[in-house]
């Protein structure tokens, strides 16, 4: 793993900590070696300028002058003691200078260290009194959700970029929260709005077209009534995926187990007319939190897909245990690829699924259902064909 990859990785309240050592580590180097650099100049200019002074002609007495005595041949002269006592004089210097400066380095070098570290924990510490906002913005927006939509930022403080980013998220929570009641009155209006003509229609029908009736008229009679019932049956399916769509209002513990078997009993029914043998086996309670009613519409669902789609004779296993709830049927091969075409409205894999039974509706409910329960729905092909349905709670 790179470098580059390896930090993108740390969280960024650590990578802004390690931007704040570097950048002191890296400004202290470049401070440490200026000084240097200058130390050694300005040591070696003073050096230089030092002058040695060994005496002047004109202060001293004249010499008297006394009889020559012959010199001893390993005697120094003067001279060679002074120049020998300045390369000395400027060796000692050189070396104290050296010496200063080596220490120097160490030194410093080990205090810009110490001092990074404690810069990279300063640091840390400042990162997280000016990520603090962001913290709580970040904590709000999760509490924050369909059923709380009134619960706002409302972040104090200086006018700065962190509170008119929280001015801004709270500006999209208004709209969302009109957006959402918006969504909530038309399905209340659409409710009694779209029924209620259907219910009239079918009542006129029912009334208008009693018995007795001429032979060309009962088939006719029949057909409205039917189309009317699909219509009603549609706008129910359309109402039921927008209030799943919208969430759950008042959760409540729900026994999916209690639910199962009374769908199974519903839809016994319909399962004998299509010769469909259904069996359902629960080795443990399966309890849930959840809205009761949207809950039964998803098994309903699901069954009701099973034993539709289904061969005459053929069977359809219901299964519960700890957190799922798994639906299997004996249909036909169904393409691993065209799966999530099931869980779309409106969709059909071929001329099996007609538009004569259902609207496409009954597995996209599904799905819609269950992600207001914080539930996976999936589908994979049976291993005797048809669809194995899987339902995971949390």
């Amino acid at each position: 793993m790179t470098p580059r990859a390896l930090l993108s990785r740390l969280p960024f309240r650590a990578r802004l900590a390690a931007a704040i050592a570097g950048l002191f580590l890296l400004t202290g180097i470049a401070l440490l070696a200026f000084v240097v650099i200058l130390a050694r100049y300005g040591t070696a200019q003073q050096a230089d300028g030092i002058s040695v002074t060994y005496g002047d002609a004109s202060t001293t007495r004249a010499p008297t002058f006394e009889p020559v005595r012959p010199t001893r041949p390993d005697r120094t002269s003067p001279a060679v003691d002074d120049v020998a006592m300045i390369e000395k004089i400027e060796k000692t210097v050189q070396a104290v200078q050296d010496t200063a400066l080596r220490q120097m380095v160490l030194w410093s070098g080990v205090g810009l260290l110490v001092m990074a570290q404690v810069a990279g924990l300063i640091g840390w510490w400042l990162a997280g009194r000016a990520l603090r906002p962001v913290a709580s913005m970040t904590e709000a927006a999760r509490r924050i959700s369909e059923q709380n939509l009134h619960q706002r930022l409302s972040l104090t403080g200086s006018d700065d970029e962190l509170h008119r980013l929280a001015d801004t998220f709270d500006s999209m929570l208004d709209r969302l929260e009109r957006a959402f009641e918006s969504q909530r009155r038309f399905v209340a209006n659409a409710s009694h709005e779209l029924k209620t003509p259907l219910a009239a229609q079918r009542t006129t029908l029912q009334v208008g077209l009693a018995d007795p009736l001429p032979a060309s008229l009962v088939d006719v009679r029949e057909d409205l009534l039917t189309t009317n019932h699909e219509a009603e049956q549609l706008i129910n399916a359309l109402l039921l995926l927008a209030r799943s769509d919208r969430g759950l209002d008042e959760p409540e513990n729900v026994d999916l187990t209690a639910v199962a078997r009374l769908v199974t009993a519903e839809l016994f029914s319909q399962a004998s007319a299509h010769g469909v043998h259904v069996d359902l086996s629960a080795d443990t309670p399966l309890v849930v939190r959840g809205d009761a009613v949207l809950l039964r519409h998803l098994l309903t669902n699901v069954i009701r897909n099973a034993i539709q789609y289904n061969r005459p004779g053929g069977d359809v296993r219901v299964q519960l245990d700890i957190t799922t709830v798994t639906v299997t049927n004996t249909g036909s091969r169904v393409p691993a690829e065209r799966i999530p075409d099931l869980f779309e409205p409106f969709r059909r894999l071929d001329a099996d699924r007609t538009a004569t039974t259902g609207h496409g509706l009954g597995l996209s409910i599904a799905a819609s259902i269950a992600e207001a329960h914080h539930a996976a729905l999936t589908a994979q092909p049976g291993p005797e064909g048809g669809l194995a349905v899987t339902l995971c709670f949390p």
